[in-house]
């Protein structure tokens, strides 16, 4: 079941909480996309995407959309004062010079040793892998944001990703609807709950098991 627009600005409000001053920061499509409307305003930053937009900011009101452009998804984004277009291949020239501070991505599965699993389900048809190869190989630091559980039931935090991996060893920080972890050599370490849901609802719905922080936070709506 899909998250519903309130639990995934909460998610993507989280994830801007990483974002510093002056980092360049590429957003996936989803939840991630989101992002920029909850940045702080006394944050400056650009957002990069892979079609070749590097300063993009908050979504556009209704009505105000430019067809022209859009993010690496193809949804309407606006683009701040001192923004950029360039071709695709520059764009990936910049993923893979290691030029991105941060990723903000989605994911299919994510291991408790973050292994990244976010590009393909096999036997279902996809348009490709897109930049998520590069991004989670050369961007400084890799956020994954997405639901605690897919469409089943079944935990996407699992001890061994059963889906293609994109990327071994890559994540640093996942955050869900649920709870916020960290990914640490020796595994997975709860830090953040999110109201309201306990200790117990995480445990249950966790594919693998976890340590967790000394000082809990808790997350209020």
């Amino acid at each position: 079941m899909g998250l519903g627009i309130e639990i995934r600005n909460r998610i993507a409000r989280r994830a801007a909480e990483e974002i510093q001053n002056g980092m360049v920061v590429n957003l996936g499509i989803g939840i991630p996309s989101l992002v920029p409307n909850h940045l702080s305003k006394d944050i400056v930053v650009m957002f990069h995407a892979e079609n070749g937009i590097t300063g993009m900011g908050p979504s556009p009101k209704q009505g105000e959309e430019d067809e022209n452009l859009c993010n690496a998804g193809g949804f309407p984004v606006t683009l701040n004062q001192g923004g950029s277009y360039c071709d695709s291949s520059v764009a990936f020239g910049m993923i893979r010079r290691g030029r991105i501070d941060m990723t903000i991505l989605g994911s299919l599965q994510v291991s408790k040793n973050g292994d990244l699993a976010n590009w393909i389900v096999p036997g279902r048809k996809v348009p490709g892998m897109g930049g998520a190869m590069e991004l989670a190989q050369k961007a400084k630091k890799v956020i994954v944001l997405m639901n605690h559980c897919d469409k089943s039931g079944k935990p996407k935090i699992v001890s061994s990703c059963t889906l293609p991996l994109t990327s071994s060893n890559c994540v640093d920080l996942i955050v869900t609807e649920l709870a916020v972890f960290k990914v640490i050599p020796s595994g997975l370490v709860l830090t953040e709950l999110f109201a309201p849901y306990n200790l117990e609802t995480v445990v249950k719905n966790t594919g693998c098991a976890f340590s967790i922080q000394e000082n809990l936070r808790n997350i209020p709506y």
